[in-house]
């Protein structure tokens, strides 16, 4: 029966005269997340909900397409929630009757006997004859009239089954269901950034972190063929791939670093390498970020995790280029990342074991604070530094 999705958003609310950009970015990103399973459905903006109808010649979802839609709403950035809905005339005799005639089903489906249920009502109609509080004692009631007083315990806090009713001036609608999305801002509301994505737990999670701010990502990766198997690369693959769910694909720029690396363990301190490959890491990406007009690189560094992450190596490390790194996971804890990396679904493929860059010629006792000088004297012993990173950059190979 269901006949439309009202779709909410939260943050965009908040925006002043720009709020139209950012309303404009949501609908555009809902329409391509759509397309592929129904691509006749129409949406559209109505004071502070997004609608989206079937557009077919039925005027309802069709209930196998209709999980797909809500599946694929899931993942798009800017929605706090949806729910599939009946639209109706403004008029109380209507809507009481349509939620007699779904009632029954809902609560039938319920696994609790006795479950608790609520009505809310929102009515931006002031025309409308009943307020928001009379619609929802008259609908508690018919209800309670038709399933018996028994049926159901009232409970307005935390309801297993909740009602929702809007009464709009054109319309009315009722629904069941209220399904959370991610939240934040539109992805493409920011511009586009590059991240450095291993095939760690922390990376995909910063990803999808700056992806909630509205930026959409490109990914870069280092591996070091032969002393890396292909697996590692194929690994990352994967996380870009689920990545790429909540955003229009994203590229990956796969980086062989092993020539670098070796010269590293020819010429320089072993104590340094970590801080060494990471400088080269970061001028490699951001030599793809500027050709590629990405405006940042984004980082899933958080402060102490690893020797590289001290808060003297990371200023060693960002002083290697002049660009802006974003590093979202910077105060958070390894459970707070794995919470989010579980949510998200990248947990399972950033748990598989396979080595990576940072792991070739890993030194046994890493430094944990290496100055700046120190890590310009340990570059100059390299020959041909500048050659060898241009070198790496021209062979990049890209996923697009």
């Amino acid at each position: 029966m269901f006949n439309c999705i009202i779709c909410r958003y939260h943050e965009i609310a908040t925006k002043g005269n720009n709020r139209n950009m950012f309303e404009k970015c949501l609908v555009d990103n809902m329409r391509h997340a759509v397309k592929s399973i129904a691509p006749e459905c129409r949406i559209k903006r109505i004071r502070g909900r997004v609608w989206i109808e079937p557009g077919n010649d039925s005027g309802f979802f069709d209930p196998e397409i209709l999980p797909q839609i809500c599946g694929k709403l899931k993942n798009v950035f800017g929605l706090e929630s949806f729910s599939p809905a009946v639209l109706l005339p403004v008029d109380m005799d209507v809507i009481r009757q349509t939620a007699l005639e779904l009632a029954p089903e809902v609560f039938a489906a319920s696994s609790k006997e006795c479950p608790s249920f609520r009505v809310r009502a929102r009515r931006s109609n002031k025309r409308f004859a009943l307020t928001s509080n009379q619609i929802e004692i008259d609908l508690v009631t018919a209800i309670a009239e038709k399933l018996g007083e028994n049926s159901f315990t009232i409970n307005l806090k935390n309801a297993d089954i909740t009602l929702g009713c809007e009464i709009r001036d054109e319309f009315s609608a009722l629904y069941f269901d209220v399904i959370h999305g991610p939240g934040g801002l539109p992805v493409g509301s920011n511009p586009r950034v590059l991240t450095l994505l291993s095939g760690g737990i922390d990376s995909p999670v910063a990803a999808w972190q700056i992806m909630k701010r509205g930026s959409p990502t490109d990914y870069i990766t280092f591996h070091s063929s032969p002393y890396t198997p292909p697996e590692t690369v194929d690994k990352v693959r994967g996380l870009a791939a689920k990545l790429n769910t909540f955003q229009r694909k994203g590229r990956l720029f796969i980086v062989n670093l092993a020539e670098f690396q070796k010269a590293v363990r020819d010429n320089c301190s072993e104590r340094l390498r970590t801080v060494l490959y990471r400088r080269a890491m970061f001028r490699i990406a951001e030599a793809v970020a500027r050709r590629e007009d990405c405006k940042a690189l984004v980082t899933g560094e958080a402060l102490g995790q690893v020797a590289s992450q001290t808060v003297a190596n990371m200023d060693t490390i960002n002083r290697a280029i002049d660009m802006l790194v974003l590093r979202p996971l910077v105060g958070a804890d390894k459970l707070e990342t794995i919470a989010i990396a579980e949510k998200i679904d990248t947990m399972k493929q950033s748990s598989v074991q396979v080595p990576d860059s940072c792991t070739v010629f890993a030194p046994s006792n890493p430094a944990t604070s290496a100055p700046v000088d120190l890590a310009l004297k340990e570059e100059s012993k390299i020959p041909d530094y500048a050659g060898i990173l241009e070198k790496i950059i021209q062979d990049i190979e890209i996923d697009a």
